[in-house]
């Protein structure tokens, strides 16, 4: 019986199916580095911030995104004890009394770090941990914005900005600086990429839509569930083609841009054409390629070729 192992060999599971480390860990490292880069480059900074602060910042946006799964089991225990019996805290795996310890221990480990090495930026990690709990309380009004699948998508994307300004605060805010106005856009491209990861990942084929998983397709039905996420693709394309060009970026960025965009129109299309169970996944893997790309190309990449060659 799974819940007769070790605590530390129980959370290993539970990470591999709720939460990968491997998998969010190389995407949430280069969101971190990307937002501090845009940030540093909007406002024509030379070399980058101590690796003491990064190090720090990849810790916190990584451990937030980590406390949104977990408030999340909270949030949708009744849901998954009906219908998603299959899941690690409705099957038995893991106790959500285990998984509040866990949780608990993050945010003092969270707090503690920012407190003693980069107290200025606590208003900032306070306004994260606030619409982190508002989101689990489904901003008090759950009937409501659970009718609204849509609204209830975009007003929990909103956390990832909350965190791009904690993160882009690790440049600005620690040397006593404004935010640059450049960053509205990055926030954009954060906020839409998360849409296209969201809409992404919950589109699938009409047989393969369960009871009581609530998903675009069922919402809308395939095609304009599919009609939705290109449109919001669509939409990250040309924010990010603004914000490289406000950061005066090179062509190579545009043309990086443009390839993926492309790309990724064809995989929504094959799927247009012939509605099958792999090329409905192809989309939502897509969706995480965009949005690691995204990231590389509107800060990473010409963070790197700035600050490191």
């Amino acid at each position: 019986m799974e819940n007769q192992l070790s605590l530390a060999r129980r959370l290993w599971i539970y990470q591999k199916e709720r939460f990968p480390i491997f998998g969010h860990g190389p995407l949430i490292i280069i969101f971190t580095f990307s937002a501090i880069a845009y940030s540093r480059i909007c406002r024509g900074e030379e070399g980058f911030i101590s690796w003491k602060h990064f190090l720090i910042g990849c810790f916190t946006s990584f451990s937030l995104f980590l406390l949104l799964r977990i408030l999340d089991e909270f949030k949708d225990q009744e849901d998954d004890a009906k219908y998603r019996s299959h899941l690690p805290v409705p099957r038995g795996l893991i106790a959500l009394s285990e998984l509040k310890v866990l949780g608990i221990i993050v945010f003092i480990i969270q707090f503690g770090l920012i407190a003693f090495f980069q107290p200025v930026m606590l208003p900032l990690y306070f306004g994260v941990i606030i619409w982190l709990f508002l989101m689990t309380k489904e901003f008090f009004a759950k009937a409501f914005m659970r009718d609204r699948l849509i609204l209830y998508a975009a007003s929990h994307m909103l956390i990832i900005p909350f965190v791009d300004l904690y993160i882009s605060g690790l440049d600005w805010r620690l040397e006593g600086e404004r935010m640059h106005i450049g960053l509205i856009l990055f926030f954009l491209v954060s906020f839409f990429n998360g849409l296209v990861l969201e809409v992404g990942r919950k589109i699938r084929t009409p047989e393969d839509e369960a009871e009581g998983v609530q998903t675009y397709s069922s919402l809308l039905g395939a095609k304009k569930s599919t009609y939705l996420w290109l449109a919001l693709l669509s939409t990250t394309f040309c924010i990010a083609a603004f914000a490289i060009y406000f950061a005066c970026l090179p062509v190579l960025s545009y043309m990086l841009l443009g390839v993926m965009f492309l790309l990724s129109t064809f995989v929504a299309f094959r799927f247009l054409n012939d509605m099958q169970t792999k090329k409905a996944k192809h989309i939502e893997i897509t969706a995480g390629i965009w949005t690691l790309l995204m990231y590389a190309t509107i800060g990473g990449l010409p963070g790197l070729i700035q600050y490191f060659i």
